[in-house]
């Protein structure tokens, strides 16, 4: 049986550190995620290596797309990979998502929130935060090309397919891309948990960005200084604070249930 070149494509992450996006292709590993780009007619193909147990358990989705693959036992993907990633038996080298502009996401603002990341660099955060926002119905996610983690990897594996649904659009500036999307008529609310209004007491704009920070830090001061206005996350126990994935559900969670009229509008105006 065939086995991995071996000079095939570095390990995830490894020369990527200029472009999120992936640069020219992108190594996509775990069985959701592998699933989710075979289902993607927007992916173009380049190698797909499957051990014998991964291409049984892909076999309805490998019957709806022609496609060579290479069989490969796992430790040839743990030489690939490194020990530590969970590939399940299952690795693309696929090009790129075409990235959409912020005028396009701005546009299904209406409808969906969207989602900007200041500098959240864990690729399982941001993993995890795709997942939830395809879960609970996002319009979109912002974060910088540089300071966030390449868009394939365990990134990809964290958002378990999620990558292959929601648009990213990547810039160059976060604070420019704030500014554009108040431009474009889009309310901006940074989540920070010293602010004074709750996001459960905050009149819902009609579109709404959500602006995450990192870990521990944050959104930065300049950030924060963008945003149209500050919204907390109520809390009733013991910690003050949320995982940044977890909050980010709370907050599409919140969203959804404006959007589909299980809440009341809030009379009152909600400040920062």
């Amino acid at each position: 049986m065939p086995r991995p070149r071996p000079s095939g494509p570095p390990r995830p992450g490894a020369s990527r550190q200029q472009r999120p996006g992936g640069g020219e292709h992108c190594l996509i590993f775990g069985i959701h995620a592998v699933e989710a780009v075979l289902g993607n007619p927007r992916r173009s193909i380049r190698r797909l290596l499957l051990t014998d147990n991964a291409e049984r358990r892909l076999q309805a989705t490998l019957a709806g797309r022609e496609v060579a693959r290479e069989r490969v036992l796992p430790r040839d993907l743990d030489r690939q990979l490194g020990p530590d990633a969970v590939h399940q038996g299952a690795l693309v080298e696929t090009g790129p998502l075409p990235e959409p502009e912020l005028a396009e996401l701005a546009a299904g603002a209406g409808a969906r929130p969207l989602l900007v990341l200041d500098q959240i660099t864990d690729p399982h955060n941001v993993g995890a935060i795709l997942r939830s926002a395809a879960v609970l119905g996002a319009g979109g996610l912002v974060m910088t090309r540089r300071h966030s983690p390449p868009l394939d990897g365990a990134l990809a594996k964290s958002a378990s397919g999620a990558l292959e649904h929601v648009p990213v659009a990547l810039v160059p500036n976060l604070a420019r891309a704030i500014a554009e999307l108040r431009e474009l008529g889009v309310t901006v609310v940074g989540l920070d948990g010293g602010a004074s209004a709750s996001l459960e007491e905050m009149p819902w704009p009609a579109g709404v960005a959500l602006v995450l920070g990192a870990e521990g830090k944050g959104l930065r001061q300049l950030t924060r200084e963008s945003c149209d206005r500050l919204a907390r996350i109520s809390t009733d126990g013991p910690f003050a604070s949320l995982n940044v994935s977890n909050a980010a559900a709370v907050a599409l969670h919140w969203a959804a249930a404006h959007r589909q009229g299980l809440i009341a509008p809030v009379a009152r105006g909600g400040g920062d």
